[in-house]
């Protein structure tokens, strides 16, 4: 029996190569990252965002040749599955590693920074993005979580002689450590009920809870502590408190970096969680999830108000956004069917969410080349001398605002669909929530472009005669990129938005 069960532990397990090929090639651009900055040194760095830039996209292939195989692959005895919902999120992960490059390459190269240092840990934050979007596994999802969490720590705090990157990096690294404490606390008592991390064992053992195999409050609290721990990473209120000071004290860049890609990161581990590992509980999850999003919603969009950085706004708006995605999770048990509408309108949100707020803070990055602020009053006049990036800059706010045809408008028309269709009291109650939110939100959007289009540019400033700002390309690229997308999915929303029609339940390993 003890040589049996060592032979199993010892025994490497199947590995399907073609599954994980895009995590492979990650690993592989970032190892030859390392291998250049040590042989070439400053010519080495010189090439760093290039060679970051080719690995992402490089990425990319396997993704798309695995798109068009079709088929459902489970790996590592069913802890990594490959299905059209990760292969979705993997390229939402790759792309927007790939804009946010762009937005950094002029950025780094300018400032007092490490390039090559910069870049290989946005390959890792991405690298476990990627494999966060397959796992199917406590272990492998913690194991993701942290290869994602650690770089970004310290990307956070690139900056090191600005006191408030130093803030915002350790603001953010406490409040990081605090959340995995709770979240490994609670994937604890979920493997004491299960015996087994893997999530879709942990489904079936939770599910008894109801008939007493299983001890009800020991489930109930580790489905509360687990979504609290990724509720932290989608700053979801209460538990937003970091992301204000940390988003402006970070460097832009990484700023717009964990504003989109670690936010999804954290949707994409509450979707298989909620989806795959605690689906016959949607007793304890759902009334969580109204919660948390109501709040959000509300907590987010009122403290937005208030806000006169434009970096802290949109961090306040993110706490909102994170609200609206949550807001499926609250009827996604009700049916099958249901679930299938959730999960398809949470992943088009992610999508388009990603396009438009990398968009807003293209044009952020760009305009205090300039202004050197992210004072919204530093926008007062920005048509006049700068139409181009008033015009960008308009499209994605009213993107976030949800305005037609911009894409904001038919990711919350997703959101307000599968919201609806149950036709539940609390479901319809949520519709109503993200509706009144989405006026609040509308105010101080709406806000933001009458400075840039009505008001007059500051005459201490200097901006009554001066000339266009000159944007690199790098950045311009970016902004082409995101405006398309968000263009895209507003007005052409069923030829686009068939890619994130996606399904999770019926891809679960036996």
């Amino acid at each position: 029996m003890l040589s049996s069960v060592l032979v199993f532990a010892f025994e490497r397990p199947p590995i399907d190569w073609h599954a994980i090929a895009p995590e492979l090639t990650l690993l592989g651009f970032g190892a030859l990252l390392t291998l250049v900055d040590v042989v070439w040194l400053e010519r080495g760095r010189a090439i760093s965002s290039v060679l970051a830039s080719l690995g992402l996209l490089a990425a990319m292939v396997p993704v798309l040749t695995l798109a068009t195989d079709g088929a459902d692959r489970a790996t590592f005895w069913g802890a990594y599955v490959i299905d059209d919902y990760s292969l979705v999120m993997k390229a939402v992960f790759l792309l927007a590693g790939y804009v946010v490059v762009l937005l950094s390459t002029s950025y780094i190269a300018e400032g007092d920074y490490w390039e090559s240092e910069y870049y290989q840990m946005l390959l890792s934050a991405v690298l476990g993005m990627v494999v966060m979007a397959s796992a199917r596994d406590l272990v492998t999802m913690f194991v993701a979580l942290e290869l994602l969490s650690i770089p970004a720590y310290l990307m956070a705090t690139w900056r090191k002689r600005d006191l408030r990157s130093n803030e915002a990096g350790l603001k953010y690294y406490l409040m990081g450590v605090f959340a995995s404490a709770v979240l490994l606390y609670g994937m604890s008592l979920l493997y004491g009920t299960a015996g087994s991390t893997i999530l879709a064992d942990i489904n079936a053992a939770v599910s008894d809870a109801s008939d007493g195999t299983a001890p009800l409050a020991v489930v109930t609290l580790g489905v509360i502590f687990v979504i609290a721990g990724f509720a932290f990473k989608v700053s979801a209120f209460p538990f937003h408190t970091w992301a204000p000071d940390t988003y402006e004290g970070a460097p832009t860049p990484v700023t717009a970096f964990l504003s989109v890609a670690s936010k999804a990161a954290g949707f994409v581990a509450l979707l298989s969680l909620v989806f795959v590992g605690f689906w016959g509980r949607s007793d304890v999850y759902q009334p969580l999830m109204w919660v948390l999003a109501a709040a959000s919603m509300f907590g987010g969009n009122l403290m937005a108000l208030r806000q006169t950085n434009l970096v802290r706004l949109l961090a306040y708006s993110g706490v909102a956004q994170a609200g609206y995605m949550l807001a499926p999770l609250a009827v996604a048990g009700e049916s099958l069917t249901t679930a299938d509408d959730a999960l398809s309108a949470v992943v088009t949100y992610l999508a388009i969410y990603a396009a438009m707020n990398l968009g807003a803070f293209a044009v952020i990055i760009a305009v205090a080349r300039r202004t050197a602020s992210a004072e919204i009053d530093s926008y007062k006049g920005l048509f006049h001398y700068s139409p181009a990036l008033a015009v960008a800059m308009t499209i994605f706010l009213m993107a976030l605002a949800g305005i037609p045809p911009l894409g904001g408008w038919f990711a919350k028309f997703e959101i307000v669909l599968a919201l609806i269709s149950p036709q539940t009291p609390w479901g319809v109650a949520l519709g109503v929530v993200v509706a009144l939110n989405s006026v609040i939100a509308l105010y101080y959007y709406a806000r933001i472009a009458s400075y840039m289009w009505v008001e007059q540019a500051s005459a201490e400033a200097g901006f009554d005669t001066v000339s266009p700002i000159k944007v690199p390309t790098s950045v311009s690229a970016a902004l082409v990129l995101t405006g398309a997308a968000t263009l895209a999915f507003g007005i052409l929303p069923q030829w686009v938005g068939h890619f994130t029609d996606v399904t999770l339940l019926a891809t679960l390993p036996s």
